[in-house]
């Protein structure tokens, strides 16, 4: 990363568009640029308008920028072209700018695919999942191509969205919690977000916890959110947010320099972005 001394005219800007952002992101990005060499610099922003961010990347020259909630969805019509990844589950967390040409992709699912396989979570394990939202489509498809099937997605705020998802991927919705329980609990939603208006809340009740096998939390600030924390104190295995957005990090590192780091390169990153 660029210090004071070597922070010039050509230096290339990456950023990040969050309506809480972290420093997760920008400590892990501008790590590896400076472990690397590379000539670039990371900087997390909350726009206050979306349109008009997107606008600046494309007006401004920023190579590329992370997308993290609400705009998962609210950037598709603002950029040129959807790659694979977002075209599937119509959500963006990445855009790259080619020369003014703005293209989007969705690096979360490419990261809960990984997740999934190296924590070896069994796909015979029934799920519920809460919320409906980008990281939830991300989620719910990578669970459908690595073979769960059977599973149910909880919405109570966005019944429409969250019955729409059920259904393009072959999963039960409910517009409540009520009295389900299954081994598998995934929150999607910001609910234990760090400053958002539900940071010390459960987003599944005790009793739903201790009857589950895996929790997972898509969470990331904090890494140890009320529902890991307390599916922590009861010996039961858990994915964090925080292994999520290394993970996802690390495929938008590569998107925006063209350069892959190197298995220890990127655990050094990640650690540190959590220190």
């Amino acid at each position: 990363m660029p210090t004071t001394d070597t922070l010039n005219k050509s230096t290339t800007l990456c950023v990040s568009l969050a309506a809480r952002p972290s420093n997760i992101g920008t400590r892990f990005h501008n790590h590896l640029y400076d472990e690397l060499g590379l000539d670039f610099v990371y900087k997390a922003f909350a726009p206050a308008d979306i349109g008009a961010a997107v606008a600046g990347i494309r007006g401004l020259g920023i190579r590329g920028a992370g997308v993290s909630m609400p705009y998962k969805a609210d950037v598709i019509p603002l950029v040129d072209e959807l790659d694979a990844s977002a075209t599937a589950i119509q959500s963006v967390n990445t855009i790259v700018n080619t020369a003014g040409h703005l293209t989007g992709y969705n690096t979360d699912y490419i990261a809960v695919r990984s997740v999934l396989a190296g924590h070896e979570v069994p796909t015979d394990l029934d799920f519920l999942l809460l919320g409906s939202g980008g990281m939830a489509k991300a989620i719910v498809a990578a669970l459908r191509d690595a073979g769960f099937g059977s599973g149910t997605i909880v919405a109570p705020q966005s019944v429409d969205a969250g019955r729409a998802l059920a259904d393009q991927y072959g999963y039960r919705f409910a517009a409540e919690l009520g009295d389900l329980a299954a081994p598998l609990l995934i929150n999607a939603t910001p609910i234990g977000m760090t400053g958002g208006p539900a940071e010390n809340d459960l987003s599944f009740d005790r009793d739903l916890v201790e009857q589950a096998q895996v929790v997972f939390d898509v969470v990331a600030f904090p890494s140890k959110t009320p529902l890991i924390s307390l599916a922590t104190d009861l010996g039961k295995p858990t994915i964090s947010g925080a292994e999520i957005i290394a993970l996802q990090a690390a495929e938008q590192f590569v998107l925006y320099t063209g350069v892959r780091p190197s298995d220890d390169q990127l655990r050094r990153a990640a650690e540190f972005s959590r220190a």
